[in-house]
C-alpha cells in the first residue's frame, strides 16, 4: 500500500502572510497521514510568476516537510497562456524550474504511472507545449501496462467535456479535445486538479475527475457564480495496493477559512490599463 496527499493552492508568500496561518495545521496534517509522497497542484506561491523571492520561499517550506514532493505549476507560479501582464514564457518556466524541479513529471508506483501536467502551457503556443504533448504520449506508450493517473492545475472541463471555452477557469477546448482522446483511448483512471478552490469528485465516460481544494482561501459566489462542489478546505488522499486504489477528499477542520473575496485588492491588486 502506498498512500499519496494532493494539496493545492497554498498561495504562500513571504511578503504577503494573508494565508500563512493555514501552512502549520496542514503541515501537522499531512504528518499525520505519513504519506509515501506529497503532491502540489499549483499556486504554491502567491506570485511566483512575477517575484522570485515567492519561489526561494516556497521551496524552502515544500523542503522542510520531510517527505518527496511533486509538483505542477499554476497560473500564479508560471503565467498563463497569452495572458497580457504575465504570459507563460520560458524565464518563467525556468523560474519554476530551478525552485521546484520539473513542470511536468512521471512517477511510478506499484501498478501505477502517475504523470504531473504543467497545465498552463494548454494552448500557450510555446515550444514547450508540443514537448510536453510528445512527452506524455511517450510516457503513455512506455506505461507497460500500468494504469494512469494525471494530476495538473486546470481541470480538463468544468460541466461537460464538449462544453465552450470557459476562459480563466479550465484548459481551452483544443488542447482539451486531444487530452481527453488521450484520456478515453489509455483510460485514465483518474484526472485531478486545483485551481477551482472547490472539491468535487465525479466520473465521466469511466473516468474520474477529482477537484482538490486548496488549503489556502476559498472563493465566494461572486467571484465563481454557479460553480459545482463545495466551498472545503483540505486535500486528497490516494492510496495504491497494486492496480486498485481509493482516493477520498477530506476536509481539514484545523484550516481557517479565509475568503479571498475579503483581501483580493490586497493580494492581486488591479493592474492599471
Amino acid at each position: 500500500m502506498r498512500r499519496i496527499v494532493q494539496i493545492s493552492d497554498t498561495h504562500l508568500s513571504p511578503a504577503k502572510q494573508h494565508f500563512a496561518g493555514n501552512w502549520q495545521p496542514l503541515t501537522a496534517w499531512l504528518a499525520a497521514q505519513k504519506p509515501d509522497l506529497v503532491i502540489h497542484t499549483g499556486d504554491v506561491t502567491v506570485d511566483g510568476a512575477d517575484v522570485d523571492e515567492d519561489f526561494g520561499y516556497c521551496s524552502g517550506l515544500m523542503a522542510a516537510l520531510g517527505v518527496s514532493v511533486l509538483s505542477v505549476p499554476g497560473n500564479h507560479d508560471v503565467g498563463e497562456a497569452h495572458h497580457p501582464h504575465q504570459p507563460v514564457d520560458a524565464p518563467r518556466l525556468a523560474r519554476w524550474r530551478e525552485h521546484l524541479g520539473a513542470d511536468f513529471w512521471s512517477h511510478d508506483v506499484e501498478g501505477w504511472r502517475l504523470i504531473g501536467l504543467n497545465s498552463m502551457l494548454f494552448g500557450s503556443d510555446e515550444a514547450d507545449e508540443a514537448d510536453q504533448l510528445s512527452w506524455l504520449e511517450q510516457q503513455i506508450a512506455e506505461a507497460d501496462g500500468r494504469r494512469l493517473g494525471w494530476f495538473l492545475h486546470r481541470p480538463l472541463f468544468i460541466e461537460a467535456p464538449g462544453e465552450g471555452d470557459k476562459g480563466y477557469w479550465s484548459v481551452p477546448p483544443k488542447p482539451r479535445a486531444q487530452l481527453l482522446d488521450l484520456v478515453r483511448k489509455h483510460e485514465v483512471a483518474f484526472v485531478a486538479s486545483g485551481h477551482l478552490h472547490r472539491a468535487h469528485d465525479f466520473e465521466v465516460d469511466g473516468t474520474r475527475y477529482i477537484w482538490g481544494p486548496s488549503s489556502g482561501f476559498v472563493v465566494g459566489p461572486e467571484l465563481q457564480p454557479g460553480m459545482a462542489g463545495t466551498t472545503t478546505l483540505g486535500a486528497v488522499t490516494y492510496d495504491f495496493d497494486g492496480r486498485d486504489y481509493k482516493a477520498a477528499i477530506h476536509e481539514i477542520s484545523t484550516l481557517q477559512t479565509l475568503w479571498i473575496d475579503d483581501v483580493i485588492h490586497e493580494v492581486y491588486p488591479p493592474r492599471a490599463a
